[in-house]
């Protein structure tokens, strides 16, 4: 077989010689597999992977090196920068760091102004050195997991090798830049989103997860004793939010759930405006769109819902329903009460179908409960009976389960549930975790960012404006 030339130039030295190294473990891996003998391929894969991070490493060196600007002055958004010296400066890729000589510039008429430099404005570096899809890679493990095993998955594979700081680091950066954007960056991601063809409604859905939060302790009076703490601090479990708005087909199945959050110091209200201002969004793409509003009991989850999402706000009929699983399980534990467990069992899923079925409902349920004489009836510390029967009366005109049934409207809240165990509980409420608000709200909201299924888009839009055109103003 005839070798094959490959002419590098001379400004591509670098990644000529990477290329060649990476040739030599290929040959070195076929003839060590020349033999017939067995072959720990593990060591090959990492002897490849390395070679490859090596052309990786010198490709980025030079394209990074050629986006540096070496002039006297240039301008940066319209204002005069001179030039202050040239440095070597660490840039970080997926496939490791690299190092790039490049100019610095001081802004004009401003003495201690920070110095900035060609290549980090012009490529959209994150913090000090972090590539745009490196920083974006490794926030979105942080949202998954802690930085620690972060740090030991990308060892794993051979990507991002870096410590468990810079993990933790990197995340905070994107979530410092996504977090005061995210009002404007949800905005144009739901103008951009394409609404399933089988979609028929609109649900939304909210509720609240506790989470350990870090919050100050007051030193005791007196002389602190040695080795006490210089910042004390008390774990305390506070309520965060978590929404939903999620698009169902014409028999109310569930099709895709936009996912929302909130660390306990949020602004609940905020949320739910950005809600309804999505739903209108929607709606303006699909007119034809049904619009339902389910949650729990709870009063003031009604309470923040109920001015944003009224009928005038949205300019369509909203169908409110309690979730009727939240229902059936005070039910069924006053079913148990009157009729014991096995009988009771039987009674519940009457219930149930009457709900489903029956507009009025509830009403006979209503009589049951009274009739039964059970209402005083203890179990524990509650009165499963009376508690059904209060429930019932709070709650009756948003139990029109069969109406909604007929127009193809979900009935339960399960999205939201299942957003408040995999937004908060899978990553949040790790044992012995707790949060302080800023950190916690980087990693919520970057969280149900990826959950909705739109990290590329969103990250996209929140570290667009760190790219910066940078022009030689001689």
């Amino acid at each position: 077989m005839g070798a094959m030339v490959i002419e590098v130039p001379e400004e591509l030295k670098s990644l000529g010689e990477a290329m060649v190294e990476s040739l030599a473990a290929v040959r070195r891996a076929m003839v060590s597999a020349g033999s017939g003998k067995s072959v720990d391929y593990a060591e090959v894969e990492v002897a490849i992977g390395a070679a490859s991070a090596r052309i990786e490493r010198a490709s980025h060196e030079s394209i990074l090196q050629s986006l540096d600007v070496d002039r006297p002055a240039v301008r940066i958004a319209g204002a005069r920068y001179a030039r202050v010296g040239r440095d070597e400066a660490t840039y970080y890729t997926l496939a490791g760091p690299v190092v790039v000589e490049r100019s610095l510039y001081r802004e004009v008429g401003k003495r201690n102004a920070k110095v900035v430099d060609p290549v980090s404005l012009r490529a959209g570096v994150v913090a000090e050195g972090w590539l745009p899809r490196t920083a974006s890679a490794m926030a979105h493990q942080v949202q998954q997991v802690t930085s620690r095993e972060a740090e030991v998955a990308a060892r794993l594979v051979g990507r991002l090798p870096y410590s468990r700081c810079s993990f933790e680091r990197v995340a905070h950066a994107v979530g410092e830049l996504y977090v005061p954007a995210h009002g404007d960056i949800e905005e144009a991601l739901i103008e951009e989103y394409e609404i399933p063809a089988a979609a028929r409604s609109i649900s939304v859905s909210l509720d609240r997860v506790s989470v350990a939060m870090e919050e100050p302790r007051p030193r005791p009076a007196g002389r602190p004793k040695k080795g006490a703490a210089k910042r004390p601090v008390t774990r305390a479990f506070r309520m965060a939010y978590c929404a939903t708005v999620t698009l169902h087909d014409a028999k109310g199945e569930a099709l895709h759930t936009i996912r929302y959050g909130r660390m306990p110091q949020g602004d609940p209200r905020n949320l739910c405006e950005g809600l309804a201002a999505d739903v209108a969004a929607l709606r303006a793409k699909r007119p034809g769109l049904k619009v339902a509003v389910l949650c729990d009991g709870a009063a003031e989850l009604w309470n923040l819902l109920t001015e944003p999402l009224s009928e005038e706000g949205i300019g369509i009929e909203v169908h409110r329903l309690v979730d009727l699983w939240h229902l059936l399980e005070k039910l069924g534990r006053a079913a148990a009460v009157i009729h014991g467990e096995r009988e009771g069992a039987q009674v519940l899923e009457r219930w149930k179908l009457n709900l489903l079925n029956s507009s009025t409902a509830r009403h006979a349920i209503q009589r049951e409960l009274r009739q039964s004489d059970r209402a005083d009836v203890r179990v524990g510390e509650g009165r499963p009976v009376h508690e059904a029967m209060t429930y019932l009366a709070n709650n009756g005109d948003r139990m029109d389960y069969a109406t909604a049934r007929r127009n193809g409207l979900p009935v339960g809240s399960g999205n939201v549930e299942a957003t408040c165990k995999s937004l908060v509980q899978v990553r949040m409420k790790r044992p012995g975790a707790r949060w302080k608000e800023n950190s916690g709200e980087h990693i919520i909201q970057l969280r149900a960012v990826a959950l909705s299924d739109r990290w590329d888009s969103a990250i996209a839009l929140t570290l667009a404006p760190l790219r910066q055109s940078v022009k030689d103003a001689a």
